[in-house]
């Protein structure tokens, strides 16, 4: 049983972050109409703790690889949490409180490198795809609690309660981090020496990296945009707009659990991958017809786009861990969150230029065609059996170790459908 209360932990740890890193759109009504904020200047607000996040992944995954995952989440999350009191306190003019947000966003970086290591490592392959689902469910989670709780906190207590409560989440979770929190079990391999590098003399990471990356595009625009766009398009009030959008982040989360059971049952992560991507341009683009000519239909169809972006998630990350193994799994998920969140810091306050000069639906279809981009650079070949994923030449995940509650991880060959078995 430890090895679901790592998961527990691991999960609500990434939630907590990804409330505070994503949910500044949701203050995006008190920013424009209290703290007299352009849509643009808002759009770059949104865009700080990603900034910040990004600049700081790689280094906190090669953290977690030395010294493990319980010391870097903690630590991260203690700073994120005295960055975000910081912001509470009263850093509300534009400059100081994106440099707070930025701030906190770094640190919150550990959760991102070190949480999806945590919880790869205390379970065997047969098993990671549900486990991964699960702790992906934290982004949904964490922008539905933002979406909940930031717009009502916002207009009772102004930007220093909403901020306040991000700050107080945190502290709760550094503290559970630290004393309940294991690390798990290293192979002996990976104990031994120094590791291949998974990326030399192999593009499938890189092209893991950059479709799973085009994808934060639909998924930062329907997410980060939802609650403006109800507002101003449908004449919704902020609070129930945040409860929809509450909504549609939990149809997200129980969708990345689904797809990591999914994928657990069909041997194969990256060939649902691309079946994803291209159901998420199709339901993307009527989204952007819905949004060009709106109708009861339009708040329907984004809750839709909302859930669906999120559901290739989890498959992006298990595979980026199990082809980079356990010595370079933190590197490879940290250089695999660089490209989404990089890519989630630039959408924001691009497609605020964007909509603000044309409107919403032309980034609706911008979306859609960057994620019909997506699904045609996806890792997966064409086989005699079909689709499969590329695994030749890649580094498998964690040698088979003595698994935790007397199991097997038995993650020292792939064995999925096509695929040829590699031993670790």
């Amino acid at each position: 049983m430890r090895r679901w209360l790592m998961l527990a932990l691991g999960t609500a740890a990434q939630t907590a972050a990804c409330a505070f890193v994503y949910g500044v759109p949701y203050l995006a009504d008190e920013l424009r109409h209290r703290q007299g904020l352009t849509l643009t200047q808002v759009g770059v607000l949104v865009a700080c703790p990603t900034a910040g996040l990004v600049l700081a992944l790689y280094a906190w995954g090669a953290a977690a690889d030395r010294f493990g995952e319980r010391v870097v989440i903690a630590c991260g999350l203690g700073v994120a949490t005295l960055a975000l009191a910081g912001a509470a306190a009263g850093a509300h003019g534009m400059v100081p409180l994106g440099a707070l947000l930025a701030v906190a966003g770094a640190a919150g970086a550990s959760v991102y490198s070190a949480s999806g290591r945590l919880v790869m490592g205390w379970f065997g392959r047969r098993q990671r795809g549900l486990a991964m689902g699960i702790r992906q469910t934290a982004t949904p989670l964490g922008m539905g609690v933002a979406a909940l709780a930031m717009p009502p906190l916002a207009t009772a207590h102004g930007l220093g309660g909403a901020l306040g409560f991000l700050a107080a989440i945190t502290g709760v979770m550094t503290v559970l981090i630290a004393v309940f929190a294991a690390n798990p079990a290293r192979p002996e391999r990976a104990a031994a020496g120094p590791a291949a590098n998974p990326y030399r003399g192999s593009r499938t990471l890189p092209r893991l990296h950059g479709s799973a990356a085009l994808l934060v595009v639909p998924q930062f625009t329907a997410g980060a945009f939802a609650l403006v766009l109800l507002t101003d398009v449908c004449g919704w009030s902020p609070v129930h707009a945040g409860q929809l959008i509450a909504l549609a982040q939990a149809l997200g989360a129980v969708g990345r659990v689904l797809v990591g059971r999914w994928s657990d049952r069909t041997g194969s992560r990256l060939r649902e991958m691309r079946q994803l991507a291209v159901a998420t341009a199709a339901v993307v683009a009527g989204t952007a017809l819905a949004t060009a000519f709106p109708s009861p239909l339009t708040p329907v169809l984004l809750v839709v786009a909302i859930a669906i972006t999120a559901s290739t998630n989890g498959l992006s990350f298990t595979s980026t861990a199990e082809i980079a193994g356990s010595a370079w799994s933190g590197r490879a998920l940290g250089l695999h969150n660089t490209g989404q969140n990089l890519t989630a810091a630039l959408v924001p306050p691009a497609a605020a230029v964007l909509i603000s000069a044309t409107g919403y639906w032309p980034a609706f279809v911008l979306a859609a065609a960057v994620a019909a981009l997506s699904a045609t650079i996806v890792p997966v070949a064409a086989g005699p059996g079909g689709a499969k994923d590329i695994a030749d030449g890649e580094h498998e995940a964690q040698p088979g170790q003595a698994g935790h509650d007397g199991q097997e991880a038995d993650a020292s060959q792939v064995t999925g459908p096509g695929r040829r078995t590699i031993s670790a």
